[in-house]
């Protein structure tokens, strides 16, 4: 049976800004180094004017929109579900997931008036990534901005971990991972970070429900969701919430079950400026994989070569050309 999309992602649609900084300057800032923060309007502002001076790039994003954005870059079709407020960020947003070649729900000009939710990345020396994210009206997604029928006619769906800080959103997820499984759908998830791990684990256990088809996990992440420090325990309590997955290690590789057996699949070492964005990357590149008739390994390969390329440059994206080039090694 074929369908139309290879993948629907739904996520927060976030405008990343991001700045190089000292480790320093976050302590000055009072930040907590290394994780995601949520942070209200007032604050985020207080600290774009700190940081104003140290912007390097500026995009769309959101950790489900950068696995997306990065499906399609190597040449997979996607459909993309998020929330925007018609001011300059959402112009910006919107245009941003349509030059990607991504579809999304319909934005007519007559969207709830509110502030587009903005991310702040800081990146220290040591290539660690810092984020501190205003979610504005990322916050209301909700069922409203399904899309079912466009859902059914996937073949996977990605839900990102970050939408279960919202009430609306963590139902809008469910919602859509029941769309799926009653279409045939197959479901996959990202924990997307630790911290929603630490302060979030039932509605993250709400959204997975009876076990979805692969989850996608750091290893800070799996340890936490497993409530261990032994590796091997987390495999096997990830083996009862999906059928399989995907746990990244950094220099170490990733470990990978396909549902028989587990996998290990071998880092490219590379000096790293920025880790904005890998496990966005790796996801991204993994489901392209499993789409295109890779088997598990090889699709942990591309998504272990092309994670390791985006942490040598600033910035969750890489150049299409760079990122098809990787199909042909």
């Amino acid at each position: 049976m074929s369908r139309k999309y290879h993948v629907y992602g739904v996520g927060n649609a976030l405008v990343d800004m991001e700045f190089a900084v000292t480790p320093s300057l976050l302590q000055e800032l009072n930040i907590d180094k290394g994780v995601m923060t949520l942070v209200d309007e007032i604050r985020q502002g207080e600290i774009i004017e700190k940081l104003n001076g140290n912007l390097c790039k500026q995009s769309g994003g959101g950790s489900a929109a950068n696995t997306m954005v990065a499906l399609s870059q190597f040449g997979a079709k996607g459909f993309y579900s998020c929330k925007v407020a018609p001011d300059e960020a959402g112009i910006f947003y919107l245009k941003d997931l349509q030059t990607c070649g991504l579809d999304t729900n319909v934005h007519n000009g007559n969207e709830e008036i509110g502030t587009t939710g903005k991310c702040l990345v800081m990146v220290t020396p040591d290539a660690d990534r810092t984020m501190n994210t205003f979610l504005g009206i990322s916050s209301g997604l909700s069922i409203a901005e399904l899309v079912p029928e466009a859902i059914a006619d996937s073949e996977y769906l990605y839900l990102e971990g970050y939408l279960v800080t919202s009430p609306t959103a963590q139902t809008a997820a469910i919602k859509a991972r029941e769309i799926a499984e009653n279409s045939g759908v197959k479901t996959t998830f990202s924990l997307s970070d630790p911290n929603m791990v630490e302060f979030f684990k039932e509605g993250l256990l709400n959204i997975i429900g009876s076990g979805v088809d692969v989850i996608f996990a750091n290893e800070a992440e799996a340890l936490k969701m497993a409530n261990t420090t032994d590796f091997s325990e987390a495999i096997a309590h990830f083996k009862t919430l999906a059928k399989g997955f995907a746990i990244t290690r950094g220099s170490q590789g990733s470990i990978i079950f396909d549902g028989q057996e587990i996998l290990e699949i071998t880092a490219y070492p590379v000096k790293a400026v920025d880790t904005v964005g890998a496990g966005d990357m790796y996801a991204g590149a993994f489901l392209y994989g499993i789409t295109h008739g890779l088997t598990y390994a090889q699709a942990g390969d591309l998504a272990s070569r092309a994670s390791s390329q985006i942490v040598t440059s600033y910035g969750p994206r890489l150049a299409t050309e760079d990122l098809k080039a990787l199909l042909n090694t």
